[in-house]
This record gives structure tokens, C-alpha cells and sequence, in this order.
């Protein structure tokens, strides 16, 4: 359900409004059955929550994780409870994926700041599956309509970004990602991998990176069989994906790779964790507390995650 003082519960009751009683039957909120009866009165969706997983058709079932009373959660205000409580939301459903009570996670969004006033010190969703699952290393991916990018490093600063691709990552990424394009039904992903430095270093005028780090896992993935090419100039690569010349971009930093897909299709676009040993995906904006519990919030980016996890697990 995300933070209980963003956006997650409307966007939710606003998606399951939208589904066919079977779909909306089979999608189970791992939240707080409060938060979701006010958000389903404010939007006039009527919905029916039982907090048992065996429902009649069209109702929502609903593992409850309660909030104590001790606990104030304000509307539209970061706190160290609502980030209690999103985490705690987190921790339940890894739980049952793991078990394979749930398919498939989708996460509504969490905000940082309060996690991290809970004493919960990750960077995102992402990181926080990772720990929970036991995962070595964990990759983040954005999937539009038009063009794709999986991430080298993610959160993070600049200065740092600029240390994180190594060979070895690169190369895992390129991995990563090629299986799992397979994985939805691409017999043959064409990937691209992104130059790190202007103009891939201008054979070393603006930084070596791209020859000593980019090219050996290039060449290696390759070897593998994998169609990658590269490295290319971060400021053509993504030009070329958005014309249909790659499937996929290994974008080597966040913002690289977060700002052209968010451009292109910012309510479409789709986070996909990857590496895990879980399925997850979520949508790809923040709790906007500057709207939230007023009624105005578009699910679409919510409809549009729902989506690609019925996509991973159909196959």
C-alpha cells in the first residue's frame, strides 16, 4: 500500500474500481483495510475488503497489517510512523511471496525520508526487497511503451555513480537484462550499452572508462551469445532505442536512464526489480503528499504496473 499518508491507497482503490470482479478478487493489498475503506469513501468506488484471502467475487482481500493507536499519521506529512508502517507493508508481502501465497509484488510508493525516521536505512524499494529475499544484488529496470533502460547504479550520488560500473557489474547487468526480456517473450533482445562519460570519452580525452571497464563486459556478453552493442554516447543511444534499433538500454547511472523513459512516457513507465529472487514491479513516481487525500491522484502509472506483473507471470 506505499505510505499511508501518500497517494498509495487512492491509486489503489482507484485501479481495483477499474478491474473485472475476478482480476480485483485475485489481487490481494497487503496494507491496513482503514486507510483503504476512507480512500474507497473520498473516491465514491464502494469497494467491499475482507481481511480473509478465500472472498466472494468482486470483493478485495486484504492481509491487514494494523497501525496502534500510539502511531500518527498525518494526511500529506512525512513521518517516521508512516514510513513504520509502509515498511512493515513491504516485510509482509516479501513474506508472502516467498511462501508463494502472491505471484507477483507491486508496490505503491514509499517515501525515503520516513522509512529512514523509522530506523529503516535503505535507499528504496529495491534495496529493502534485496535484504528481505537474501539477494546478492538487485537491479532496477524502467519498461515504457517505447523504450526500456536497466540501471548499472541507481541511488546514489553522482560522484559515487561514477565508481559503480565496473566490468563485472556491467556485465551482470547486460545478463540481467537479457534474460529477462527472454523471459516476457523476446526471442532475441537487441541491448545497448551507454557510454558513461560525453561522447563515450572521446578515446580518452574525457575518461577512459568506457575502453578500460565497458568494452571487456561488452566483449564478454558477446561471447555469451547476447546481442548488446556498444558503448554508446549517452546522448544518441536513447534516440536510437526510441526509433526501434534496441529493445533495451544499459543506462550506467539513475538519471541517465530515469530521464529519457520518464520523458517519453511518464504515467506508462514501470519499475521492474530484477535479481531477486521474487517478482516486483511498481510504479515509477513518488508519494506526492502535495495531493494526497484530496481525490485528484491518476492511477494510471498504478494500472500500468499491474499490468506488467500479470505480464511476467502469465508467462
Amino acid at each position: 500500500m506505499g505510505d499511508p499518508a501518500g497517494i498509495g491507497p487512492e491509486i489503489i482503490v482507484k485501479t481495483l474500481q477499474e478491474m473485472s470482479p475476478e482480476f480485483r478478487s485475485r489481487s490481494i493489498i497487503v496494507g491496513n483495510i482503514d486507510f483503504l475503506d476512507r480512500a474507497s469513501r473520498m473516491v465514491g468506488a464502494e469497494l467491499k475488503f475482507s481481511d480473509s484471502l478465500a472472498v466472494d467475487a468482486g470483493m478485495v482481500p486484504v492481509v491487514h497489517v494494523p497501525t496502534s493507536e500510539s502511531e500518527s499519521i498525518n494526511d500529506g506529512k512525512m513521518s517516521a510512523s508512516a514510513g513504520e508502517a509502509a515498511y512493515r507493508y513491504v516485510e509482509k508481502a516479501a513474506e508472502l511471496s516467498l511462501k508463494k501465497v502472491i505471484s507477483v509484488i507491486v508496490t505503491a510508493p514509499l517515501n525515503k525520508a520516513a522509512m529512514h525516521l523509522a530506523g529503516h536505512k535503505y535507499d528504496g524499494h529495491t534495496e529493502l526487497l534485496a535484504e528481505l529475499t537474501g539477494a546478492k544484488s538487485s537491479y532496477m529496470l524502467l519498461a515504457g511503451p517505447k523504450l526500456n533502460a536497466i540501471h548499472v547504479s541507481t541511488h546514489t550520488s553522482l560522484a559515487n555513480a561514477a565508481l559503480k560500473p565496473t566490468t563485472m557489474r556491467v556485465l551482470d547487468t547486460i545478463r540481467i537484462g537479457d534474460q529477462h526480456f527472454k523471459s516476457i517473450g523476446y526471442e532475441s533482445p537487441r541491448l545497448a550499452v551507454a557510454g558513461l562519460n560525453p561522447h563515450c570519452g572521446e578515446g580518452g580525452l574525457f575518461g577512459s572508462e568506457e575502453t578500460d571497464r565497458l568494452v571487456p563486459a561488452i566483449d564478454q556478453a558477446k561471447s555469451e551469445g547476447i546481442d548488446v552493442q556498444g558503448p554508446i554516447s549517452g546522448d544518441t543511444v536513447f534516440y536510437r532505442a526510441l526509433q526501434g534499433e534496441f529493445d533495451l538500454v544499459v543506462a550506467q547511472y539513475h538519471d541517465q536512464g530515469h530521464i529519457p523513459t520518464k520523458l517519453i512516457a511518464f504515467n506508462e513507465t514501470v519499475n521492474v526489480s530484477l535479481g531477486l529472487p521474487i517478482h516486483r514491479t511498481s510504479v515509477d513516481h513518488g508519494t506526492a503528499f502535495e495531493i494526497a487525500w484530496k481525490g485528484v491522484a491518476n492511477n494510471t502509472n498504478m494500472t500500468a504496473a499491474i499490468d506488467y506483473a500479470r505480464r511476467i507471470i502469465g508467462r
